[in-house]
């Protein structure tokens, strides 16, 4: 059979979490769509990896020694594929970003001290995060919390509020801003509600009146469009900003980016 390395990712997950619910929530996926992975991947290797009461998911002896090999698999294919891709793009550097995330000037002030290196970009959806930097797709990427940090090292650069995007005919849309207890009883879009493929799509359900999204500053600035406001929510957590790239890179152009951009990101006197 063919190793399916997503459905072993969701394994790890389970595995450590030893809840479906906790897992899938890390993982930013749906429990029912977790349960049936895993089922799959058992039906696949012809054997229990959990076993499962009303209180507790624990490991089964096939599930433990697939678990102490999840590592070094992962990070076997993590590594030949980024060889391969960094071995067909000689003098290239790829930037992942988050959406409405602004890395433009940490690469105009890289590139001028590293004029012979092609700096591309590359838009990182929300249903991805992290991944294009595990399979090779980007060599370095900027980021907002939470995301699944395992095997990468990270260098937080700033924080942004988190807004209530609205209806613009919503009963709260008159308000200067908003406390989470305001949202009680609110139909909120999230991983967990109502998951959606796009944030163009998000928004638009927002506008009909659908539901409300709770999203980063900087991502409502990117989308905004009339139909629509959006007030800060002065008790929720700032939402954490990183420079993130595989561990162990080592010297190089992802070094020297990450030291660049992280002084530009945070500004004078970082």
């Amino acid at each position: 059979m063919d190793l399916d390395l997503r459905k072993l990712r969701y394994f790890v997950a389970v595995a450590e979490h030893r809840h479906f619910g906790r897992a899938a929530a890390a993982l930013f996926i749906a429990q029912p769509v977790l349960s049936r992975q895993i089922r799959a991947f058992e039906q696949e290797l012809g054997c229990p990896l959990f076993t499962r009461t009303t209180r507790s998911v624990e490991l089964t002896p096939a599930g433990q020694r697939l678990y102490e090999e999840a590592d070094g698999v992962a990070a076997t294919v993590a590594g030949a594929v980024r060889r391969v891709r960094e071995a067909g793009r000689p003098g290239r550097l790829v930037v992942g970003f988050s959406a409405g995330l602004r890395v433009a000037e940490a690469i105009r002030v890289f590139s001028a001290s590293h004029p012979d290196l092609v700096v591309d970009v590359l838009p990182l959806p929300w249903t991805e995060r992290d991944a294009p930097l595990r399979d090779g797709r980007a060599h370095v990427g900027f980021l907002r919390h939470p995301f699944d940090e395992s095997g990468l090292h990270t260098v937080p650069v700033g924080h942004e509020t988190k807004v209530a995007c609205l209806p613009a005919g919503h009963r709260l849309a008159g308000r200067g801003t908003l406390v989470l207890a305001d949202l009680d009883g609110e139909p909120v879009f999230d991983h967990r509600s109502r998951r959606t493929a796009s944030l163009e799509e998000k928004f638009e359900l927002v506008a009909s009146g659908q539901g409300l999204a709770l999203v980063p500053l900087s991502v409502m600035r990117s989308y905004d469009r009339p139909g629509l406001v959006h007030l800060p929510i002065t008790d929720h957590p700032p939402v954490v900003t990183c420079l993130v790239a595989p561990e162990g890179h080592g010297p190089g152009p992802v070094a020297d980016f990450l030291e660049i951009a992280a002084a530009v990101l945070r500004g004078p006197g970082s």
